[in-house]
């Protein structure tokens, strides 16, 4: 089965650069696009906003007139569009069920702007079964130039993480770059305030090449699959959230993982996930476990 790039529109700027990406996206990869805007019908006293015929062919002419542009910079792209009568939330994670990847845009960088992605994202990230990507607006296909790397936050077992990695190869074997697969570790709160353990640790090997060795572990299999895609493995000490983001700079796109977590507010997508997507400048994956 091929799975499409699918995007999510809405008419903002935002998700137009994410729809850029996806089509670039799915070129690369040499797959179709589809193009998804949810909607839900509307009533108003004040408004002569039509009856739901007429709205719905309203949304289908302002997605067409969205892919227009797009279909001409990539005439042999095959792009399919989709207006659905649906909450944003159901509608997208239900097109990311049938995608290799879900695309949609955010809105700007940092707490001062609110949400980075808003409800819907979030929500859409937590209840999605496929890759979700984030675009912000203002994104250029400069910024995915020979040189910038993608990557990938490697934990855990290799099983742990095994969905991420495959993501990141794919993708960079798409765009013929680095991958550079990250591993943040902390020391035990055993060792934390006693100088003399962690000599002794240090004397037996250490924590960080039994974490160079982790890392190495859960890769092997990815750089046997994908030969030609060059790795650079990053081993660091430090919160996870924030080795990543010391890396985005070399980055065209971060990739993670995310566990979603039920609360009694709803699903989470973990504190990883949560901060690089408030801070990354550029483009994140959060990529489900399986």
């Amino acid at each position: 089965m091929t799975r499409p790039i699918t995007a999510g529109v809405d008419g903002s700027e935002e998700s137009l650069a994410a729809l850029a990406w996806a089509g670039r996206e799915a070129v690369r990869r040499g797959l179709p696009l589809r193009v998804v805007q949810a909607w839900t019908f509307e009533t108003h006293d004040a408004f002569d906003l039509g009856d739901r015929d007429t709205q719905r062919d309203l949304v289908r002419d302002r997605l067409a007139e969205s892919v227009r542009a797009l279909a001409e910079r990539h005439p042999d792209l095959t792009v399919t569009t989709d207006a659905v009568e649906d909450g944003a939330v159901d509608a997208l994670a239900t097109a990311a069920a049938d995608a290799e990847a879900l695309v949609l845009g955010s809105r700007g960088k940092g707490p001062l702007v609110g949400f980075l992605i808003g409800s819907v994202g979030q929500q859409v990230i937590a209840e999605a079964t496929r890759p979700v990507v984030l675009v912000r607006a203002g994104d250029e296909p400069a910024a995915e130039a020979a040189g910038r790397e993608i990557v990938v936050g490697q934990h855990g077992a290799p099983e742990d993480s095994a969905e991420t990695l495959r993501f990141a190869f794919e993708t960079a074997a798409a765009r013929g770059a680095t991958v550079r697969a990250v591993r943040a570790w902390t020391l035990p709160p055993v060792f934390a305030y006693s100088p003399g353990s962690l000599k002794l640790l240090d004397e037996a090997g250490g924590l960080e090449p039994y974490e160079k060795k982790a890392l190495a572990d859960a890769l092997q299999p990815w750089r046997e699959r994908f030969p030609d895609v060059s790795v650079v493995e990053h081993v660091e000490m430090g919160s996870a959230g924030q080795v990543l983001l010391s890396t985005a700079d070399r980055a065209q796109l971060l990739v993670v993982g995310r566990r979603a977590r039920r609360t009694a507010v709803g699903a989470r997508i973990g504190s990883v996930a949560y901060g690089v997507l408030h801070h990354a400048g550029c483009p994140v994956a959060v990529v489900p476990h399986a």
